[in-house]
């Protein structure tokens, strides 16, 4: 059983072929997105230089899914993105984009528990089972940001590890939103 928490690493060698350093087998982008969508992180490095080539396998993949016309990128955030490297506005690209999809992640997991806590057939025969399909489905859906199922919401679940309320980290997040949003309109 491999290690999850540590990424895959993935040889490519001077053919351009990439190999899987756990399985021993060659890979193709297909497999490696794969691998990514099951909640595996990969690292991708070339045989001879020891250049780490992740990021631009990892784009090469998202273009391959946008021109067989999986867009899930809007033409008005590509030609920002593109701006972004040209302006001084690459400084906080990366930092709003993270935030971005984290609050994604996170809302999604606070649908995935309120339909839980809300569900009074949770107790039922065969519950798990439609639960495993329902996250199977807001993953496909979601293309695999879809966060691990945290199981049936629990009283006193209302409040973060910090104390907070979640309503009030939803303010907070929207807030830090907020200032990114106003950083990147005065560059």
């Amino acid at each position: 059983m491999s290690d999850t928490d540590t990424p895959l690493l993935i040889k490519r060698y001077a053919s351009r072929r990439l190999y899987n350093t756990e399985t021993s087998d060659y890979v193709t982008l297909e497999d490696i997105a794969g691998f990514i969508r099951s909640g595996r992180d990969v690292q991708i490095v070339d045989l001879k230089s020891g250049d780490d080539l992740t990021r631009q396998y990892l784009l090469q993949i998202i273009a391959e899914h946008e021109s067989r016309g999986e867009s899930v990128l809007p033409i008005g955030v590509l030609n920002d993105l593109v701006r972004s490297y040209t302006s001084q506005a690459h400084s906080v690209v990366p930092d709003f984009l993270a935030v971005s999809f984290e609050m994604l992640k996170q809302g999604q997991s606070k649908m995935v528990e309120n339909m839980t806590a809300m569900n009074p057939m949770a107790a039922m025969p065969g519950f798990e089972a439609m639960r495993a399909q329902q996250e199977a489905f807001m993953k496909a859906m979601t293309g695999g940001l879809s966060p691990q199922w945290s199981g049936p919401a629990q009283e006193g679940d209302a409040e973060t590890p910090e104390g907070k309320s979640a309503s009030d980290e939803l303010d907070d997040i929207k807030r830090q939103l907020a200032d990114l949003q106003s950083k990147l309109s005065q560059m």
